[in-house]
């Protein structure tokens, strides 16, 4: 039986052809397929600058330390993520402050944002979360009455608007990743989008060992003003990049058609809850993620869960909230219950397939087995 995963890249000729006329280039890495990557994704999502590094997290890193997010900082960010939104924080030496979601977007709830900061707060830090935007009106307002910084990870959300602008645009810096079952793919790599010059700067500068060079000194000579890392992205990933991007309106009109035909095959489905839309949102769909009504259900998320696998389906889960790994456990002393609200949604969760190339044969047989499924195990 052929698995029908949960997410998966979609690699066409002429991405293979884009990549193999770098690898016969003079530059692999350090060349000018970079910049023209860059260049491209700065335009589509309207903003001056963009800076590709090797991957999502170092994405995070070089915007916090771009922010001068620091020892003994902290910034406040949803549990509902991927640990690198907070890993990367704590790469720094800050705490992540987490705030707890809105049911109903699952992103970050503004109303509780307030309440967190503090004076070692530095940055908001929201995350779109399955690729919806969130509210970044009520999030900006915050951010200026307290002098803070908002970087949008929007690692789900390349693609998507927030009142007709494009995600990327929204925040002081905004992070992408690449990762293959993202938007578009370069295979690892991520970018960090701004329109402050000051923050480009220092972006380079980050993801090249902090180096800089002092041509009036000579053309061989540099300094490392401070410490960076060599998180460089190569051309050959650029060249697939810009190439996926050609394609990056009909991917996301692709995953809007299946989400339209889940939502509506799911719709009557008493016992499942599915993922919301606000007017104010055109969301590009990273993942489908459902909620199961457990106490309509004979059976729990794990029995359903390995039974979907069973027939097929690379269901997964997103995510189990960040509070509740051992290591924020043990380092920040979070502990069940802290976030109620993200908690509940992560009980009741699972991710249903939800990529481009998906054929109706795909969609119809997920629609068909999930039914299937929620039938055996309805309370009766």
């Amino acid at each position: 039986m052929k698995r029908i995963p949960y997410g998966h890249q979609w690699i066409s000729k002429d991405d293979i052809t884009a990549v193999v006329k770098v690898l016969k280039s003079d530059w692999i890495t350090q060349g000018p397929a970079v910049e023209d990557f860059e260049v491209k994704v700065a335009q589509y999502c309207g903003v001056k600058y963009a800076v590709a590094v090797s991957s999502g997290t170092a994405a995070l890193q070089a915007a916090y330390n771009a922010a001068g997010i620091g020892l003994g900082d902290e910034v406040i960010t949803t549990p509902l993520t991927f640990v690198a939104t907070a890993n990367a924080a704590v790469f720094c030496g800050a705490k992540p402050v987490f705030c707890d979601i809105e049911n109903d977007t699952l992103n970050i709830d503004p109303t509780g944002i307030e309440e967190k900061i503090t004076p070692k707060t530095k940055a908001i830090v929201p995350v779109d979360f399955a690729g919806h935007p969130c509210d970044y009106d009520a999030i900006k307002k915050i951010a200026r009455k307290h002098k803070l910084l908002v970087i949008e990870d929007a690692a789900h959300s390349l693609g998507s608007e927030y009142e007709g602008a494009k995600v990327g645009s929204l925040a002081d810096m905004t992070i992408f990743s690449f990762h293959p079952v993202k938007a578009i793919t370069t295979g690892e790599g991520g970018m960090v989008l701004t329109d402050s010059k000051i923050f480009y700067e220092k972006l380079i500068k980050f993801r090249q060992h902090g180096a800089v060079k002092k041509p009036d000194i000579g053309g061989w000579y540099y300094e490392i003003e401070d410490l960076g890392y060599n998180y460089r992205l190569t051309d050959f990933q650029s060249a697939l990049g810009a190439s996926q991007l050609k394609k990056l309106d009909t991917f996301t009109k692709r995953r809007r058609e299946i989400v339209a035909r889940y939502n509506e095959a799911f719709g009557d489905v008493e016992e499942i809850v599915t993922p919301c839309e606000k007017d104010y949102a055109r969301t590009a769909w990273h993942i489908y993620p459902i909620r199961l009504r457990l106490e309509m259900l004979e059976a729990g998320r794990k029995t359903i869960f390995e039974a979907l696998q069973a027939s097929g389906l690379g269901v997964q889960v997103h995510y189990l909230p960040v509070h509740l790994h051992p290591f924020y456990k043990k380092n920040f002393g979070y502990k069940i219950g802290n976030f109620p609200i993200a908690e509940n949604y992560y009980e009741r969760a699972i991710t249903l397939p939800l990529f481009p190339k998906m054929t109706g044969k795909e969609v119809n047989k997920v629609i068909k087995i999930v039914k299937e499924i929620i039938n055996q195990y309805r309370r009766k």
